[in-house]
């Protein structure tokens, strides 16, 4: 089976999402079930079917987040960041500038599930991060996005 990398702060959010599924929103459908079948005929109660369909979409949300931590390389950044000697890795966060427009931006290179560009993290697998891993600070990177092609210069590689 592959294992599929992720950062320390990705494996904790799955697992706060799985006790919370587990904990908060598995009870609370039961006990929804269980209030619409006393409404009686349970053919015609759309109150019981609302709340089944929901409950298939929470255990199979619980199967899913079990799985990705079930197949996990749970990457501790601080210590591959001890080893990387300045060099953009996995679980890095970059300062960069785009050579331009001159824009600054900050990006940390994540697993393909915790990925939120909004929120400045990467997928490892993107186009950007891929063309950035291996690479250290001051170098100029050009990459194809779907916007075009973009020279970005990495101004500091952190591993927070």
């Amino acid at each position: 089976m592959d294992r599929t990398p992720l950062t320390q702060n990705g494996a904790e959010a799955l697992r706060q999402e799985l006790k919370r599924l587990k904990t908060v929103e598995r009870p609370r459908i039961v006990a929804a079930i269980e209030e619409a079948r006393a409404h009686g005929d349970l053919k015609e109660n759309a109150e019981y079917h609302a709340a089944k369909e929901e409950q298939g979409f929470n255990e199979s949300r619980i199967a899913e987040v079990e799985g990705k931590l079930a197949s996990a390389q749970i990457i501790n950044v601080a210590e591959v960041g001890a080893r990387a000697n300045g060099r953009v890795v996995f679980g890095a966060t970059l300062d960069l500038a785009d050579e331009d427009t001159g824009d600054e931006m900050t990006y940390q290179i994540v697993g393909e599930d915790e990925a939120d560009i909004k929120d400045g993290r990467l997928s490892f697998a993107s186009p950007i991060a891929r063309a950035l891993i291996g690479k250290t600070e001051g170098d100029v990177v050009e990459v194809e996005v779907p916007g075009g092609r973009r020279t970005l210069e990495i101004v500091e590689v952190r591993y927070e």
